[in-house]
This record gives structure tokens, sequence and C-alpha cells, in this order.
């Protein structure tokens, strides 16, 4: 991982738009878990409470909907072919011609109040998603890791709301956001076993600047995090605890980014409208549409679910 200073940093990574262009107007009331597919070259995103996964194609600005009729968390493509899913009632696969789901496993399926939250694959094909409980109780939530042999493990229980998830470029940590904590957790990680230990806080969001959401991370070793509450996207070195930038967003609630584009250096932001009032509605209208701004630093790929 490469060590940036605070001074540094600011010279060397450039915002290379003043502001975030809205490139999809949409009202998304929970858009969430944006995943750039490299391959294809489209971005899937997730409206939660719409129930729906959407699939965005930057070259003819067009936004595919697909209904699965379930409260949906995340979305990550699947190396054979289609998507994989985390949604309220466990993992599945998303068949994109017949848009048929086929359940997998539902690791809480003794737990009907909770539903799966954020999650992502690893850079070995592992399907991590994290849950909440949906009055988001303390402590309810757990993070679960989904095998390429389908075989799912609970890797850490305790949480609030689980929600962004990152690995270091060398692969040898994981970032972890528990939002109501406000702060992103760094652990110790093995690749080849998927074994995660030695939880540390390495940043903590101060008072003012909303909850930490969704995250991303650049080939710097650098991550990238969305604010719920707060308007804005941040770019925080984790080895210092420093914020570096900070991007305001013209969306009150900031759920997540990724990096996509053929160069990986377009952020897109999902947004969401969910609880806000009259007046806040009002003062930020663009709220739960699909953002982008173009960045002058390369993000890490999105990877791939290997079952």
């Amino acid at each position: 991982m490469k060590g940036i200073d605070e001074t540094n940093c600011k010279q060397e990574v450039l915002v290379l738009k003043d502001e975030a262009e809205l490139v999809l107007p949409v009202k998304a009331d929970l858009g969430e878990g944006p995943c750039w597919d490299s391959q294809n070259g489209v971005l899937y995103w997730v409206n939660i409470l719409g129930e729906t996964v959407n699939i965005y194609n930057p070259e003819t600005n067009e936004n595919r909907e697909i209904d699965v009729n379930q409260l949906v968390g995340t979305v990550v493509p699947r190396k054979s072919g289609g998507l994989a899913l985390a949604l309220e009632k466990g993992f599945y696969f998303l068949d994109l011609e017949t848009e048929q789901l086929t359940e997998i496993v539902d690791p809480e399926s003794q737990l009907p109040e909770n539903r799966f939250n954020d999650g992502k694959c690893d850079p070995y094909g592992r399907f991590w998603a994290g849950t909440l409980s949906l009055s988001e109780e303390q402590g309810k939530g757990s993070l679960y890791c989904l095998h390429s042999d389908f075989k799912v493990e609970k890797k850490v229980g305790d949480l609030t709301i689980s929600n962004g998830l990152a690995w270091s470029p060398d692969h040898k940590f994981m970032y972890l956001i528990d939002t109501p904590t406000k702060k992103v957790t760094r652990f110790d990680y093995d690749g080849e076993t998927g074994a995660i230990e030695n939880p540390v806080a390495v940043i903590e969001f101060k008072e003012g600047q909303g909850y930490p959401d969704g995250m991303t991370i650049d080939d710097e070793g650098m991550l990238w995090i969305a604010h719920w509450a707060g308007a804005q996207v941040s770019r925080w070195n984790p080895e210092t605890g420093e914020q570096l930038i900070s991007i305001p967003i013209p969306a009150l609630n900031v759920t997540s980014c990724t990096f996509g584009g053929a160069d990986l250096k377009t952020l897109y932001i999902t947004t969401a409208r969910k609880n806000m009032t009259e007046e806040e509605l009002e003062k930020y209208p663009l709220t739960g549409g699909l953002f982008k701004i173009e960045i002058d630093v390369k993000g890490s790929p999105a990877y791939s679910f290997g079952g």
C-alpha cells in the first residue's frame, strides 16, 4: 500500500470537474450498491426499498430496471454469467436473460426481521454481505461470507448497520463500516483463506459530517466514503485517519460510490430520499439520483463472484 500524506495527496489527486454530474434523474428511495462491470461496461446499482436491480449503460444513457420482489441490499457480477444478489431473504442468483431468481442460501432464515444490506466480492471471488434489523436495532446485524462452493460463513457479529466494504490493493487488509459507530474498522485479511482478524478503528467521522455509508478504494489505497446526511463523498488515508478531500454532492443522503469507466477514473455515486423532510427535499431536489464525477486517480476494480 502506498502511503501518502495529506499535503502530497491534495497535490497529486485532482477532481477533474468542479461538481458532480447527475446522470440519472431518478428519485430512488434508497439507491445503493453501485458496482462497475468492466467486462460489459455497465454499472449495476440497486434501489433497496424499490426492490429493483438496475443496469445503467453510460454509452446509451439507458437504465434497465429488474423487479426482484424483495428488499435488495447489493449486487455483484458472477464470473459464470448473470448476477449474484444479497436480498432480504438471503443470497440469490439472477439470470439477466430470463430475470429469474435462484436461491442459494439464507443464513438468517431464523431472523425474519432482518434483511441484507451492503456487500461486495473480495479479490478471491468470495461474496461478502452484511445484515441489519428492519428497525435498525443495535447489535442485531452480522457480516457473512459466501464462498465459491456456496458455503456461507458468519464473519462478524454484533453490528447495527453493516455497510461499506473494501480491500486494500495489496490484499493485506479489509475495511468495514458499521454506520452508527461513525467508524471504519480495518481487519488483517488472509486472501487464501478469507480469514479476518485484529479489528482496529482507523477512521472516525466528526460531528456534522453525517454518517459513513458505502465506500470504495483507489489504487493508492485511499478510501472514498459516502456521507449519509452529509451531502458529500470524501477521500481518506486509512494509515493516518486523515480526511484528504471532500467532494460536495447535491443530495443530502449519499449512500455509496464506486469507480467505473474504461480507465476506472469515473466515480459513480448513489443517493437516497429515505426519511427526508419536505424542507430537505426542497433544498436537495436531486436526491435519489445517480451521479458521477471524474477523478484523476484510478480506482480498484470491482470483483466478481467465483461460484
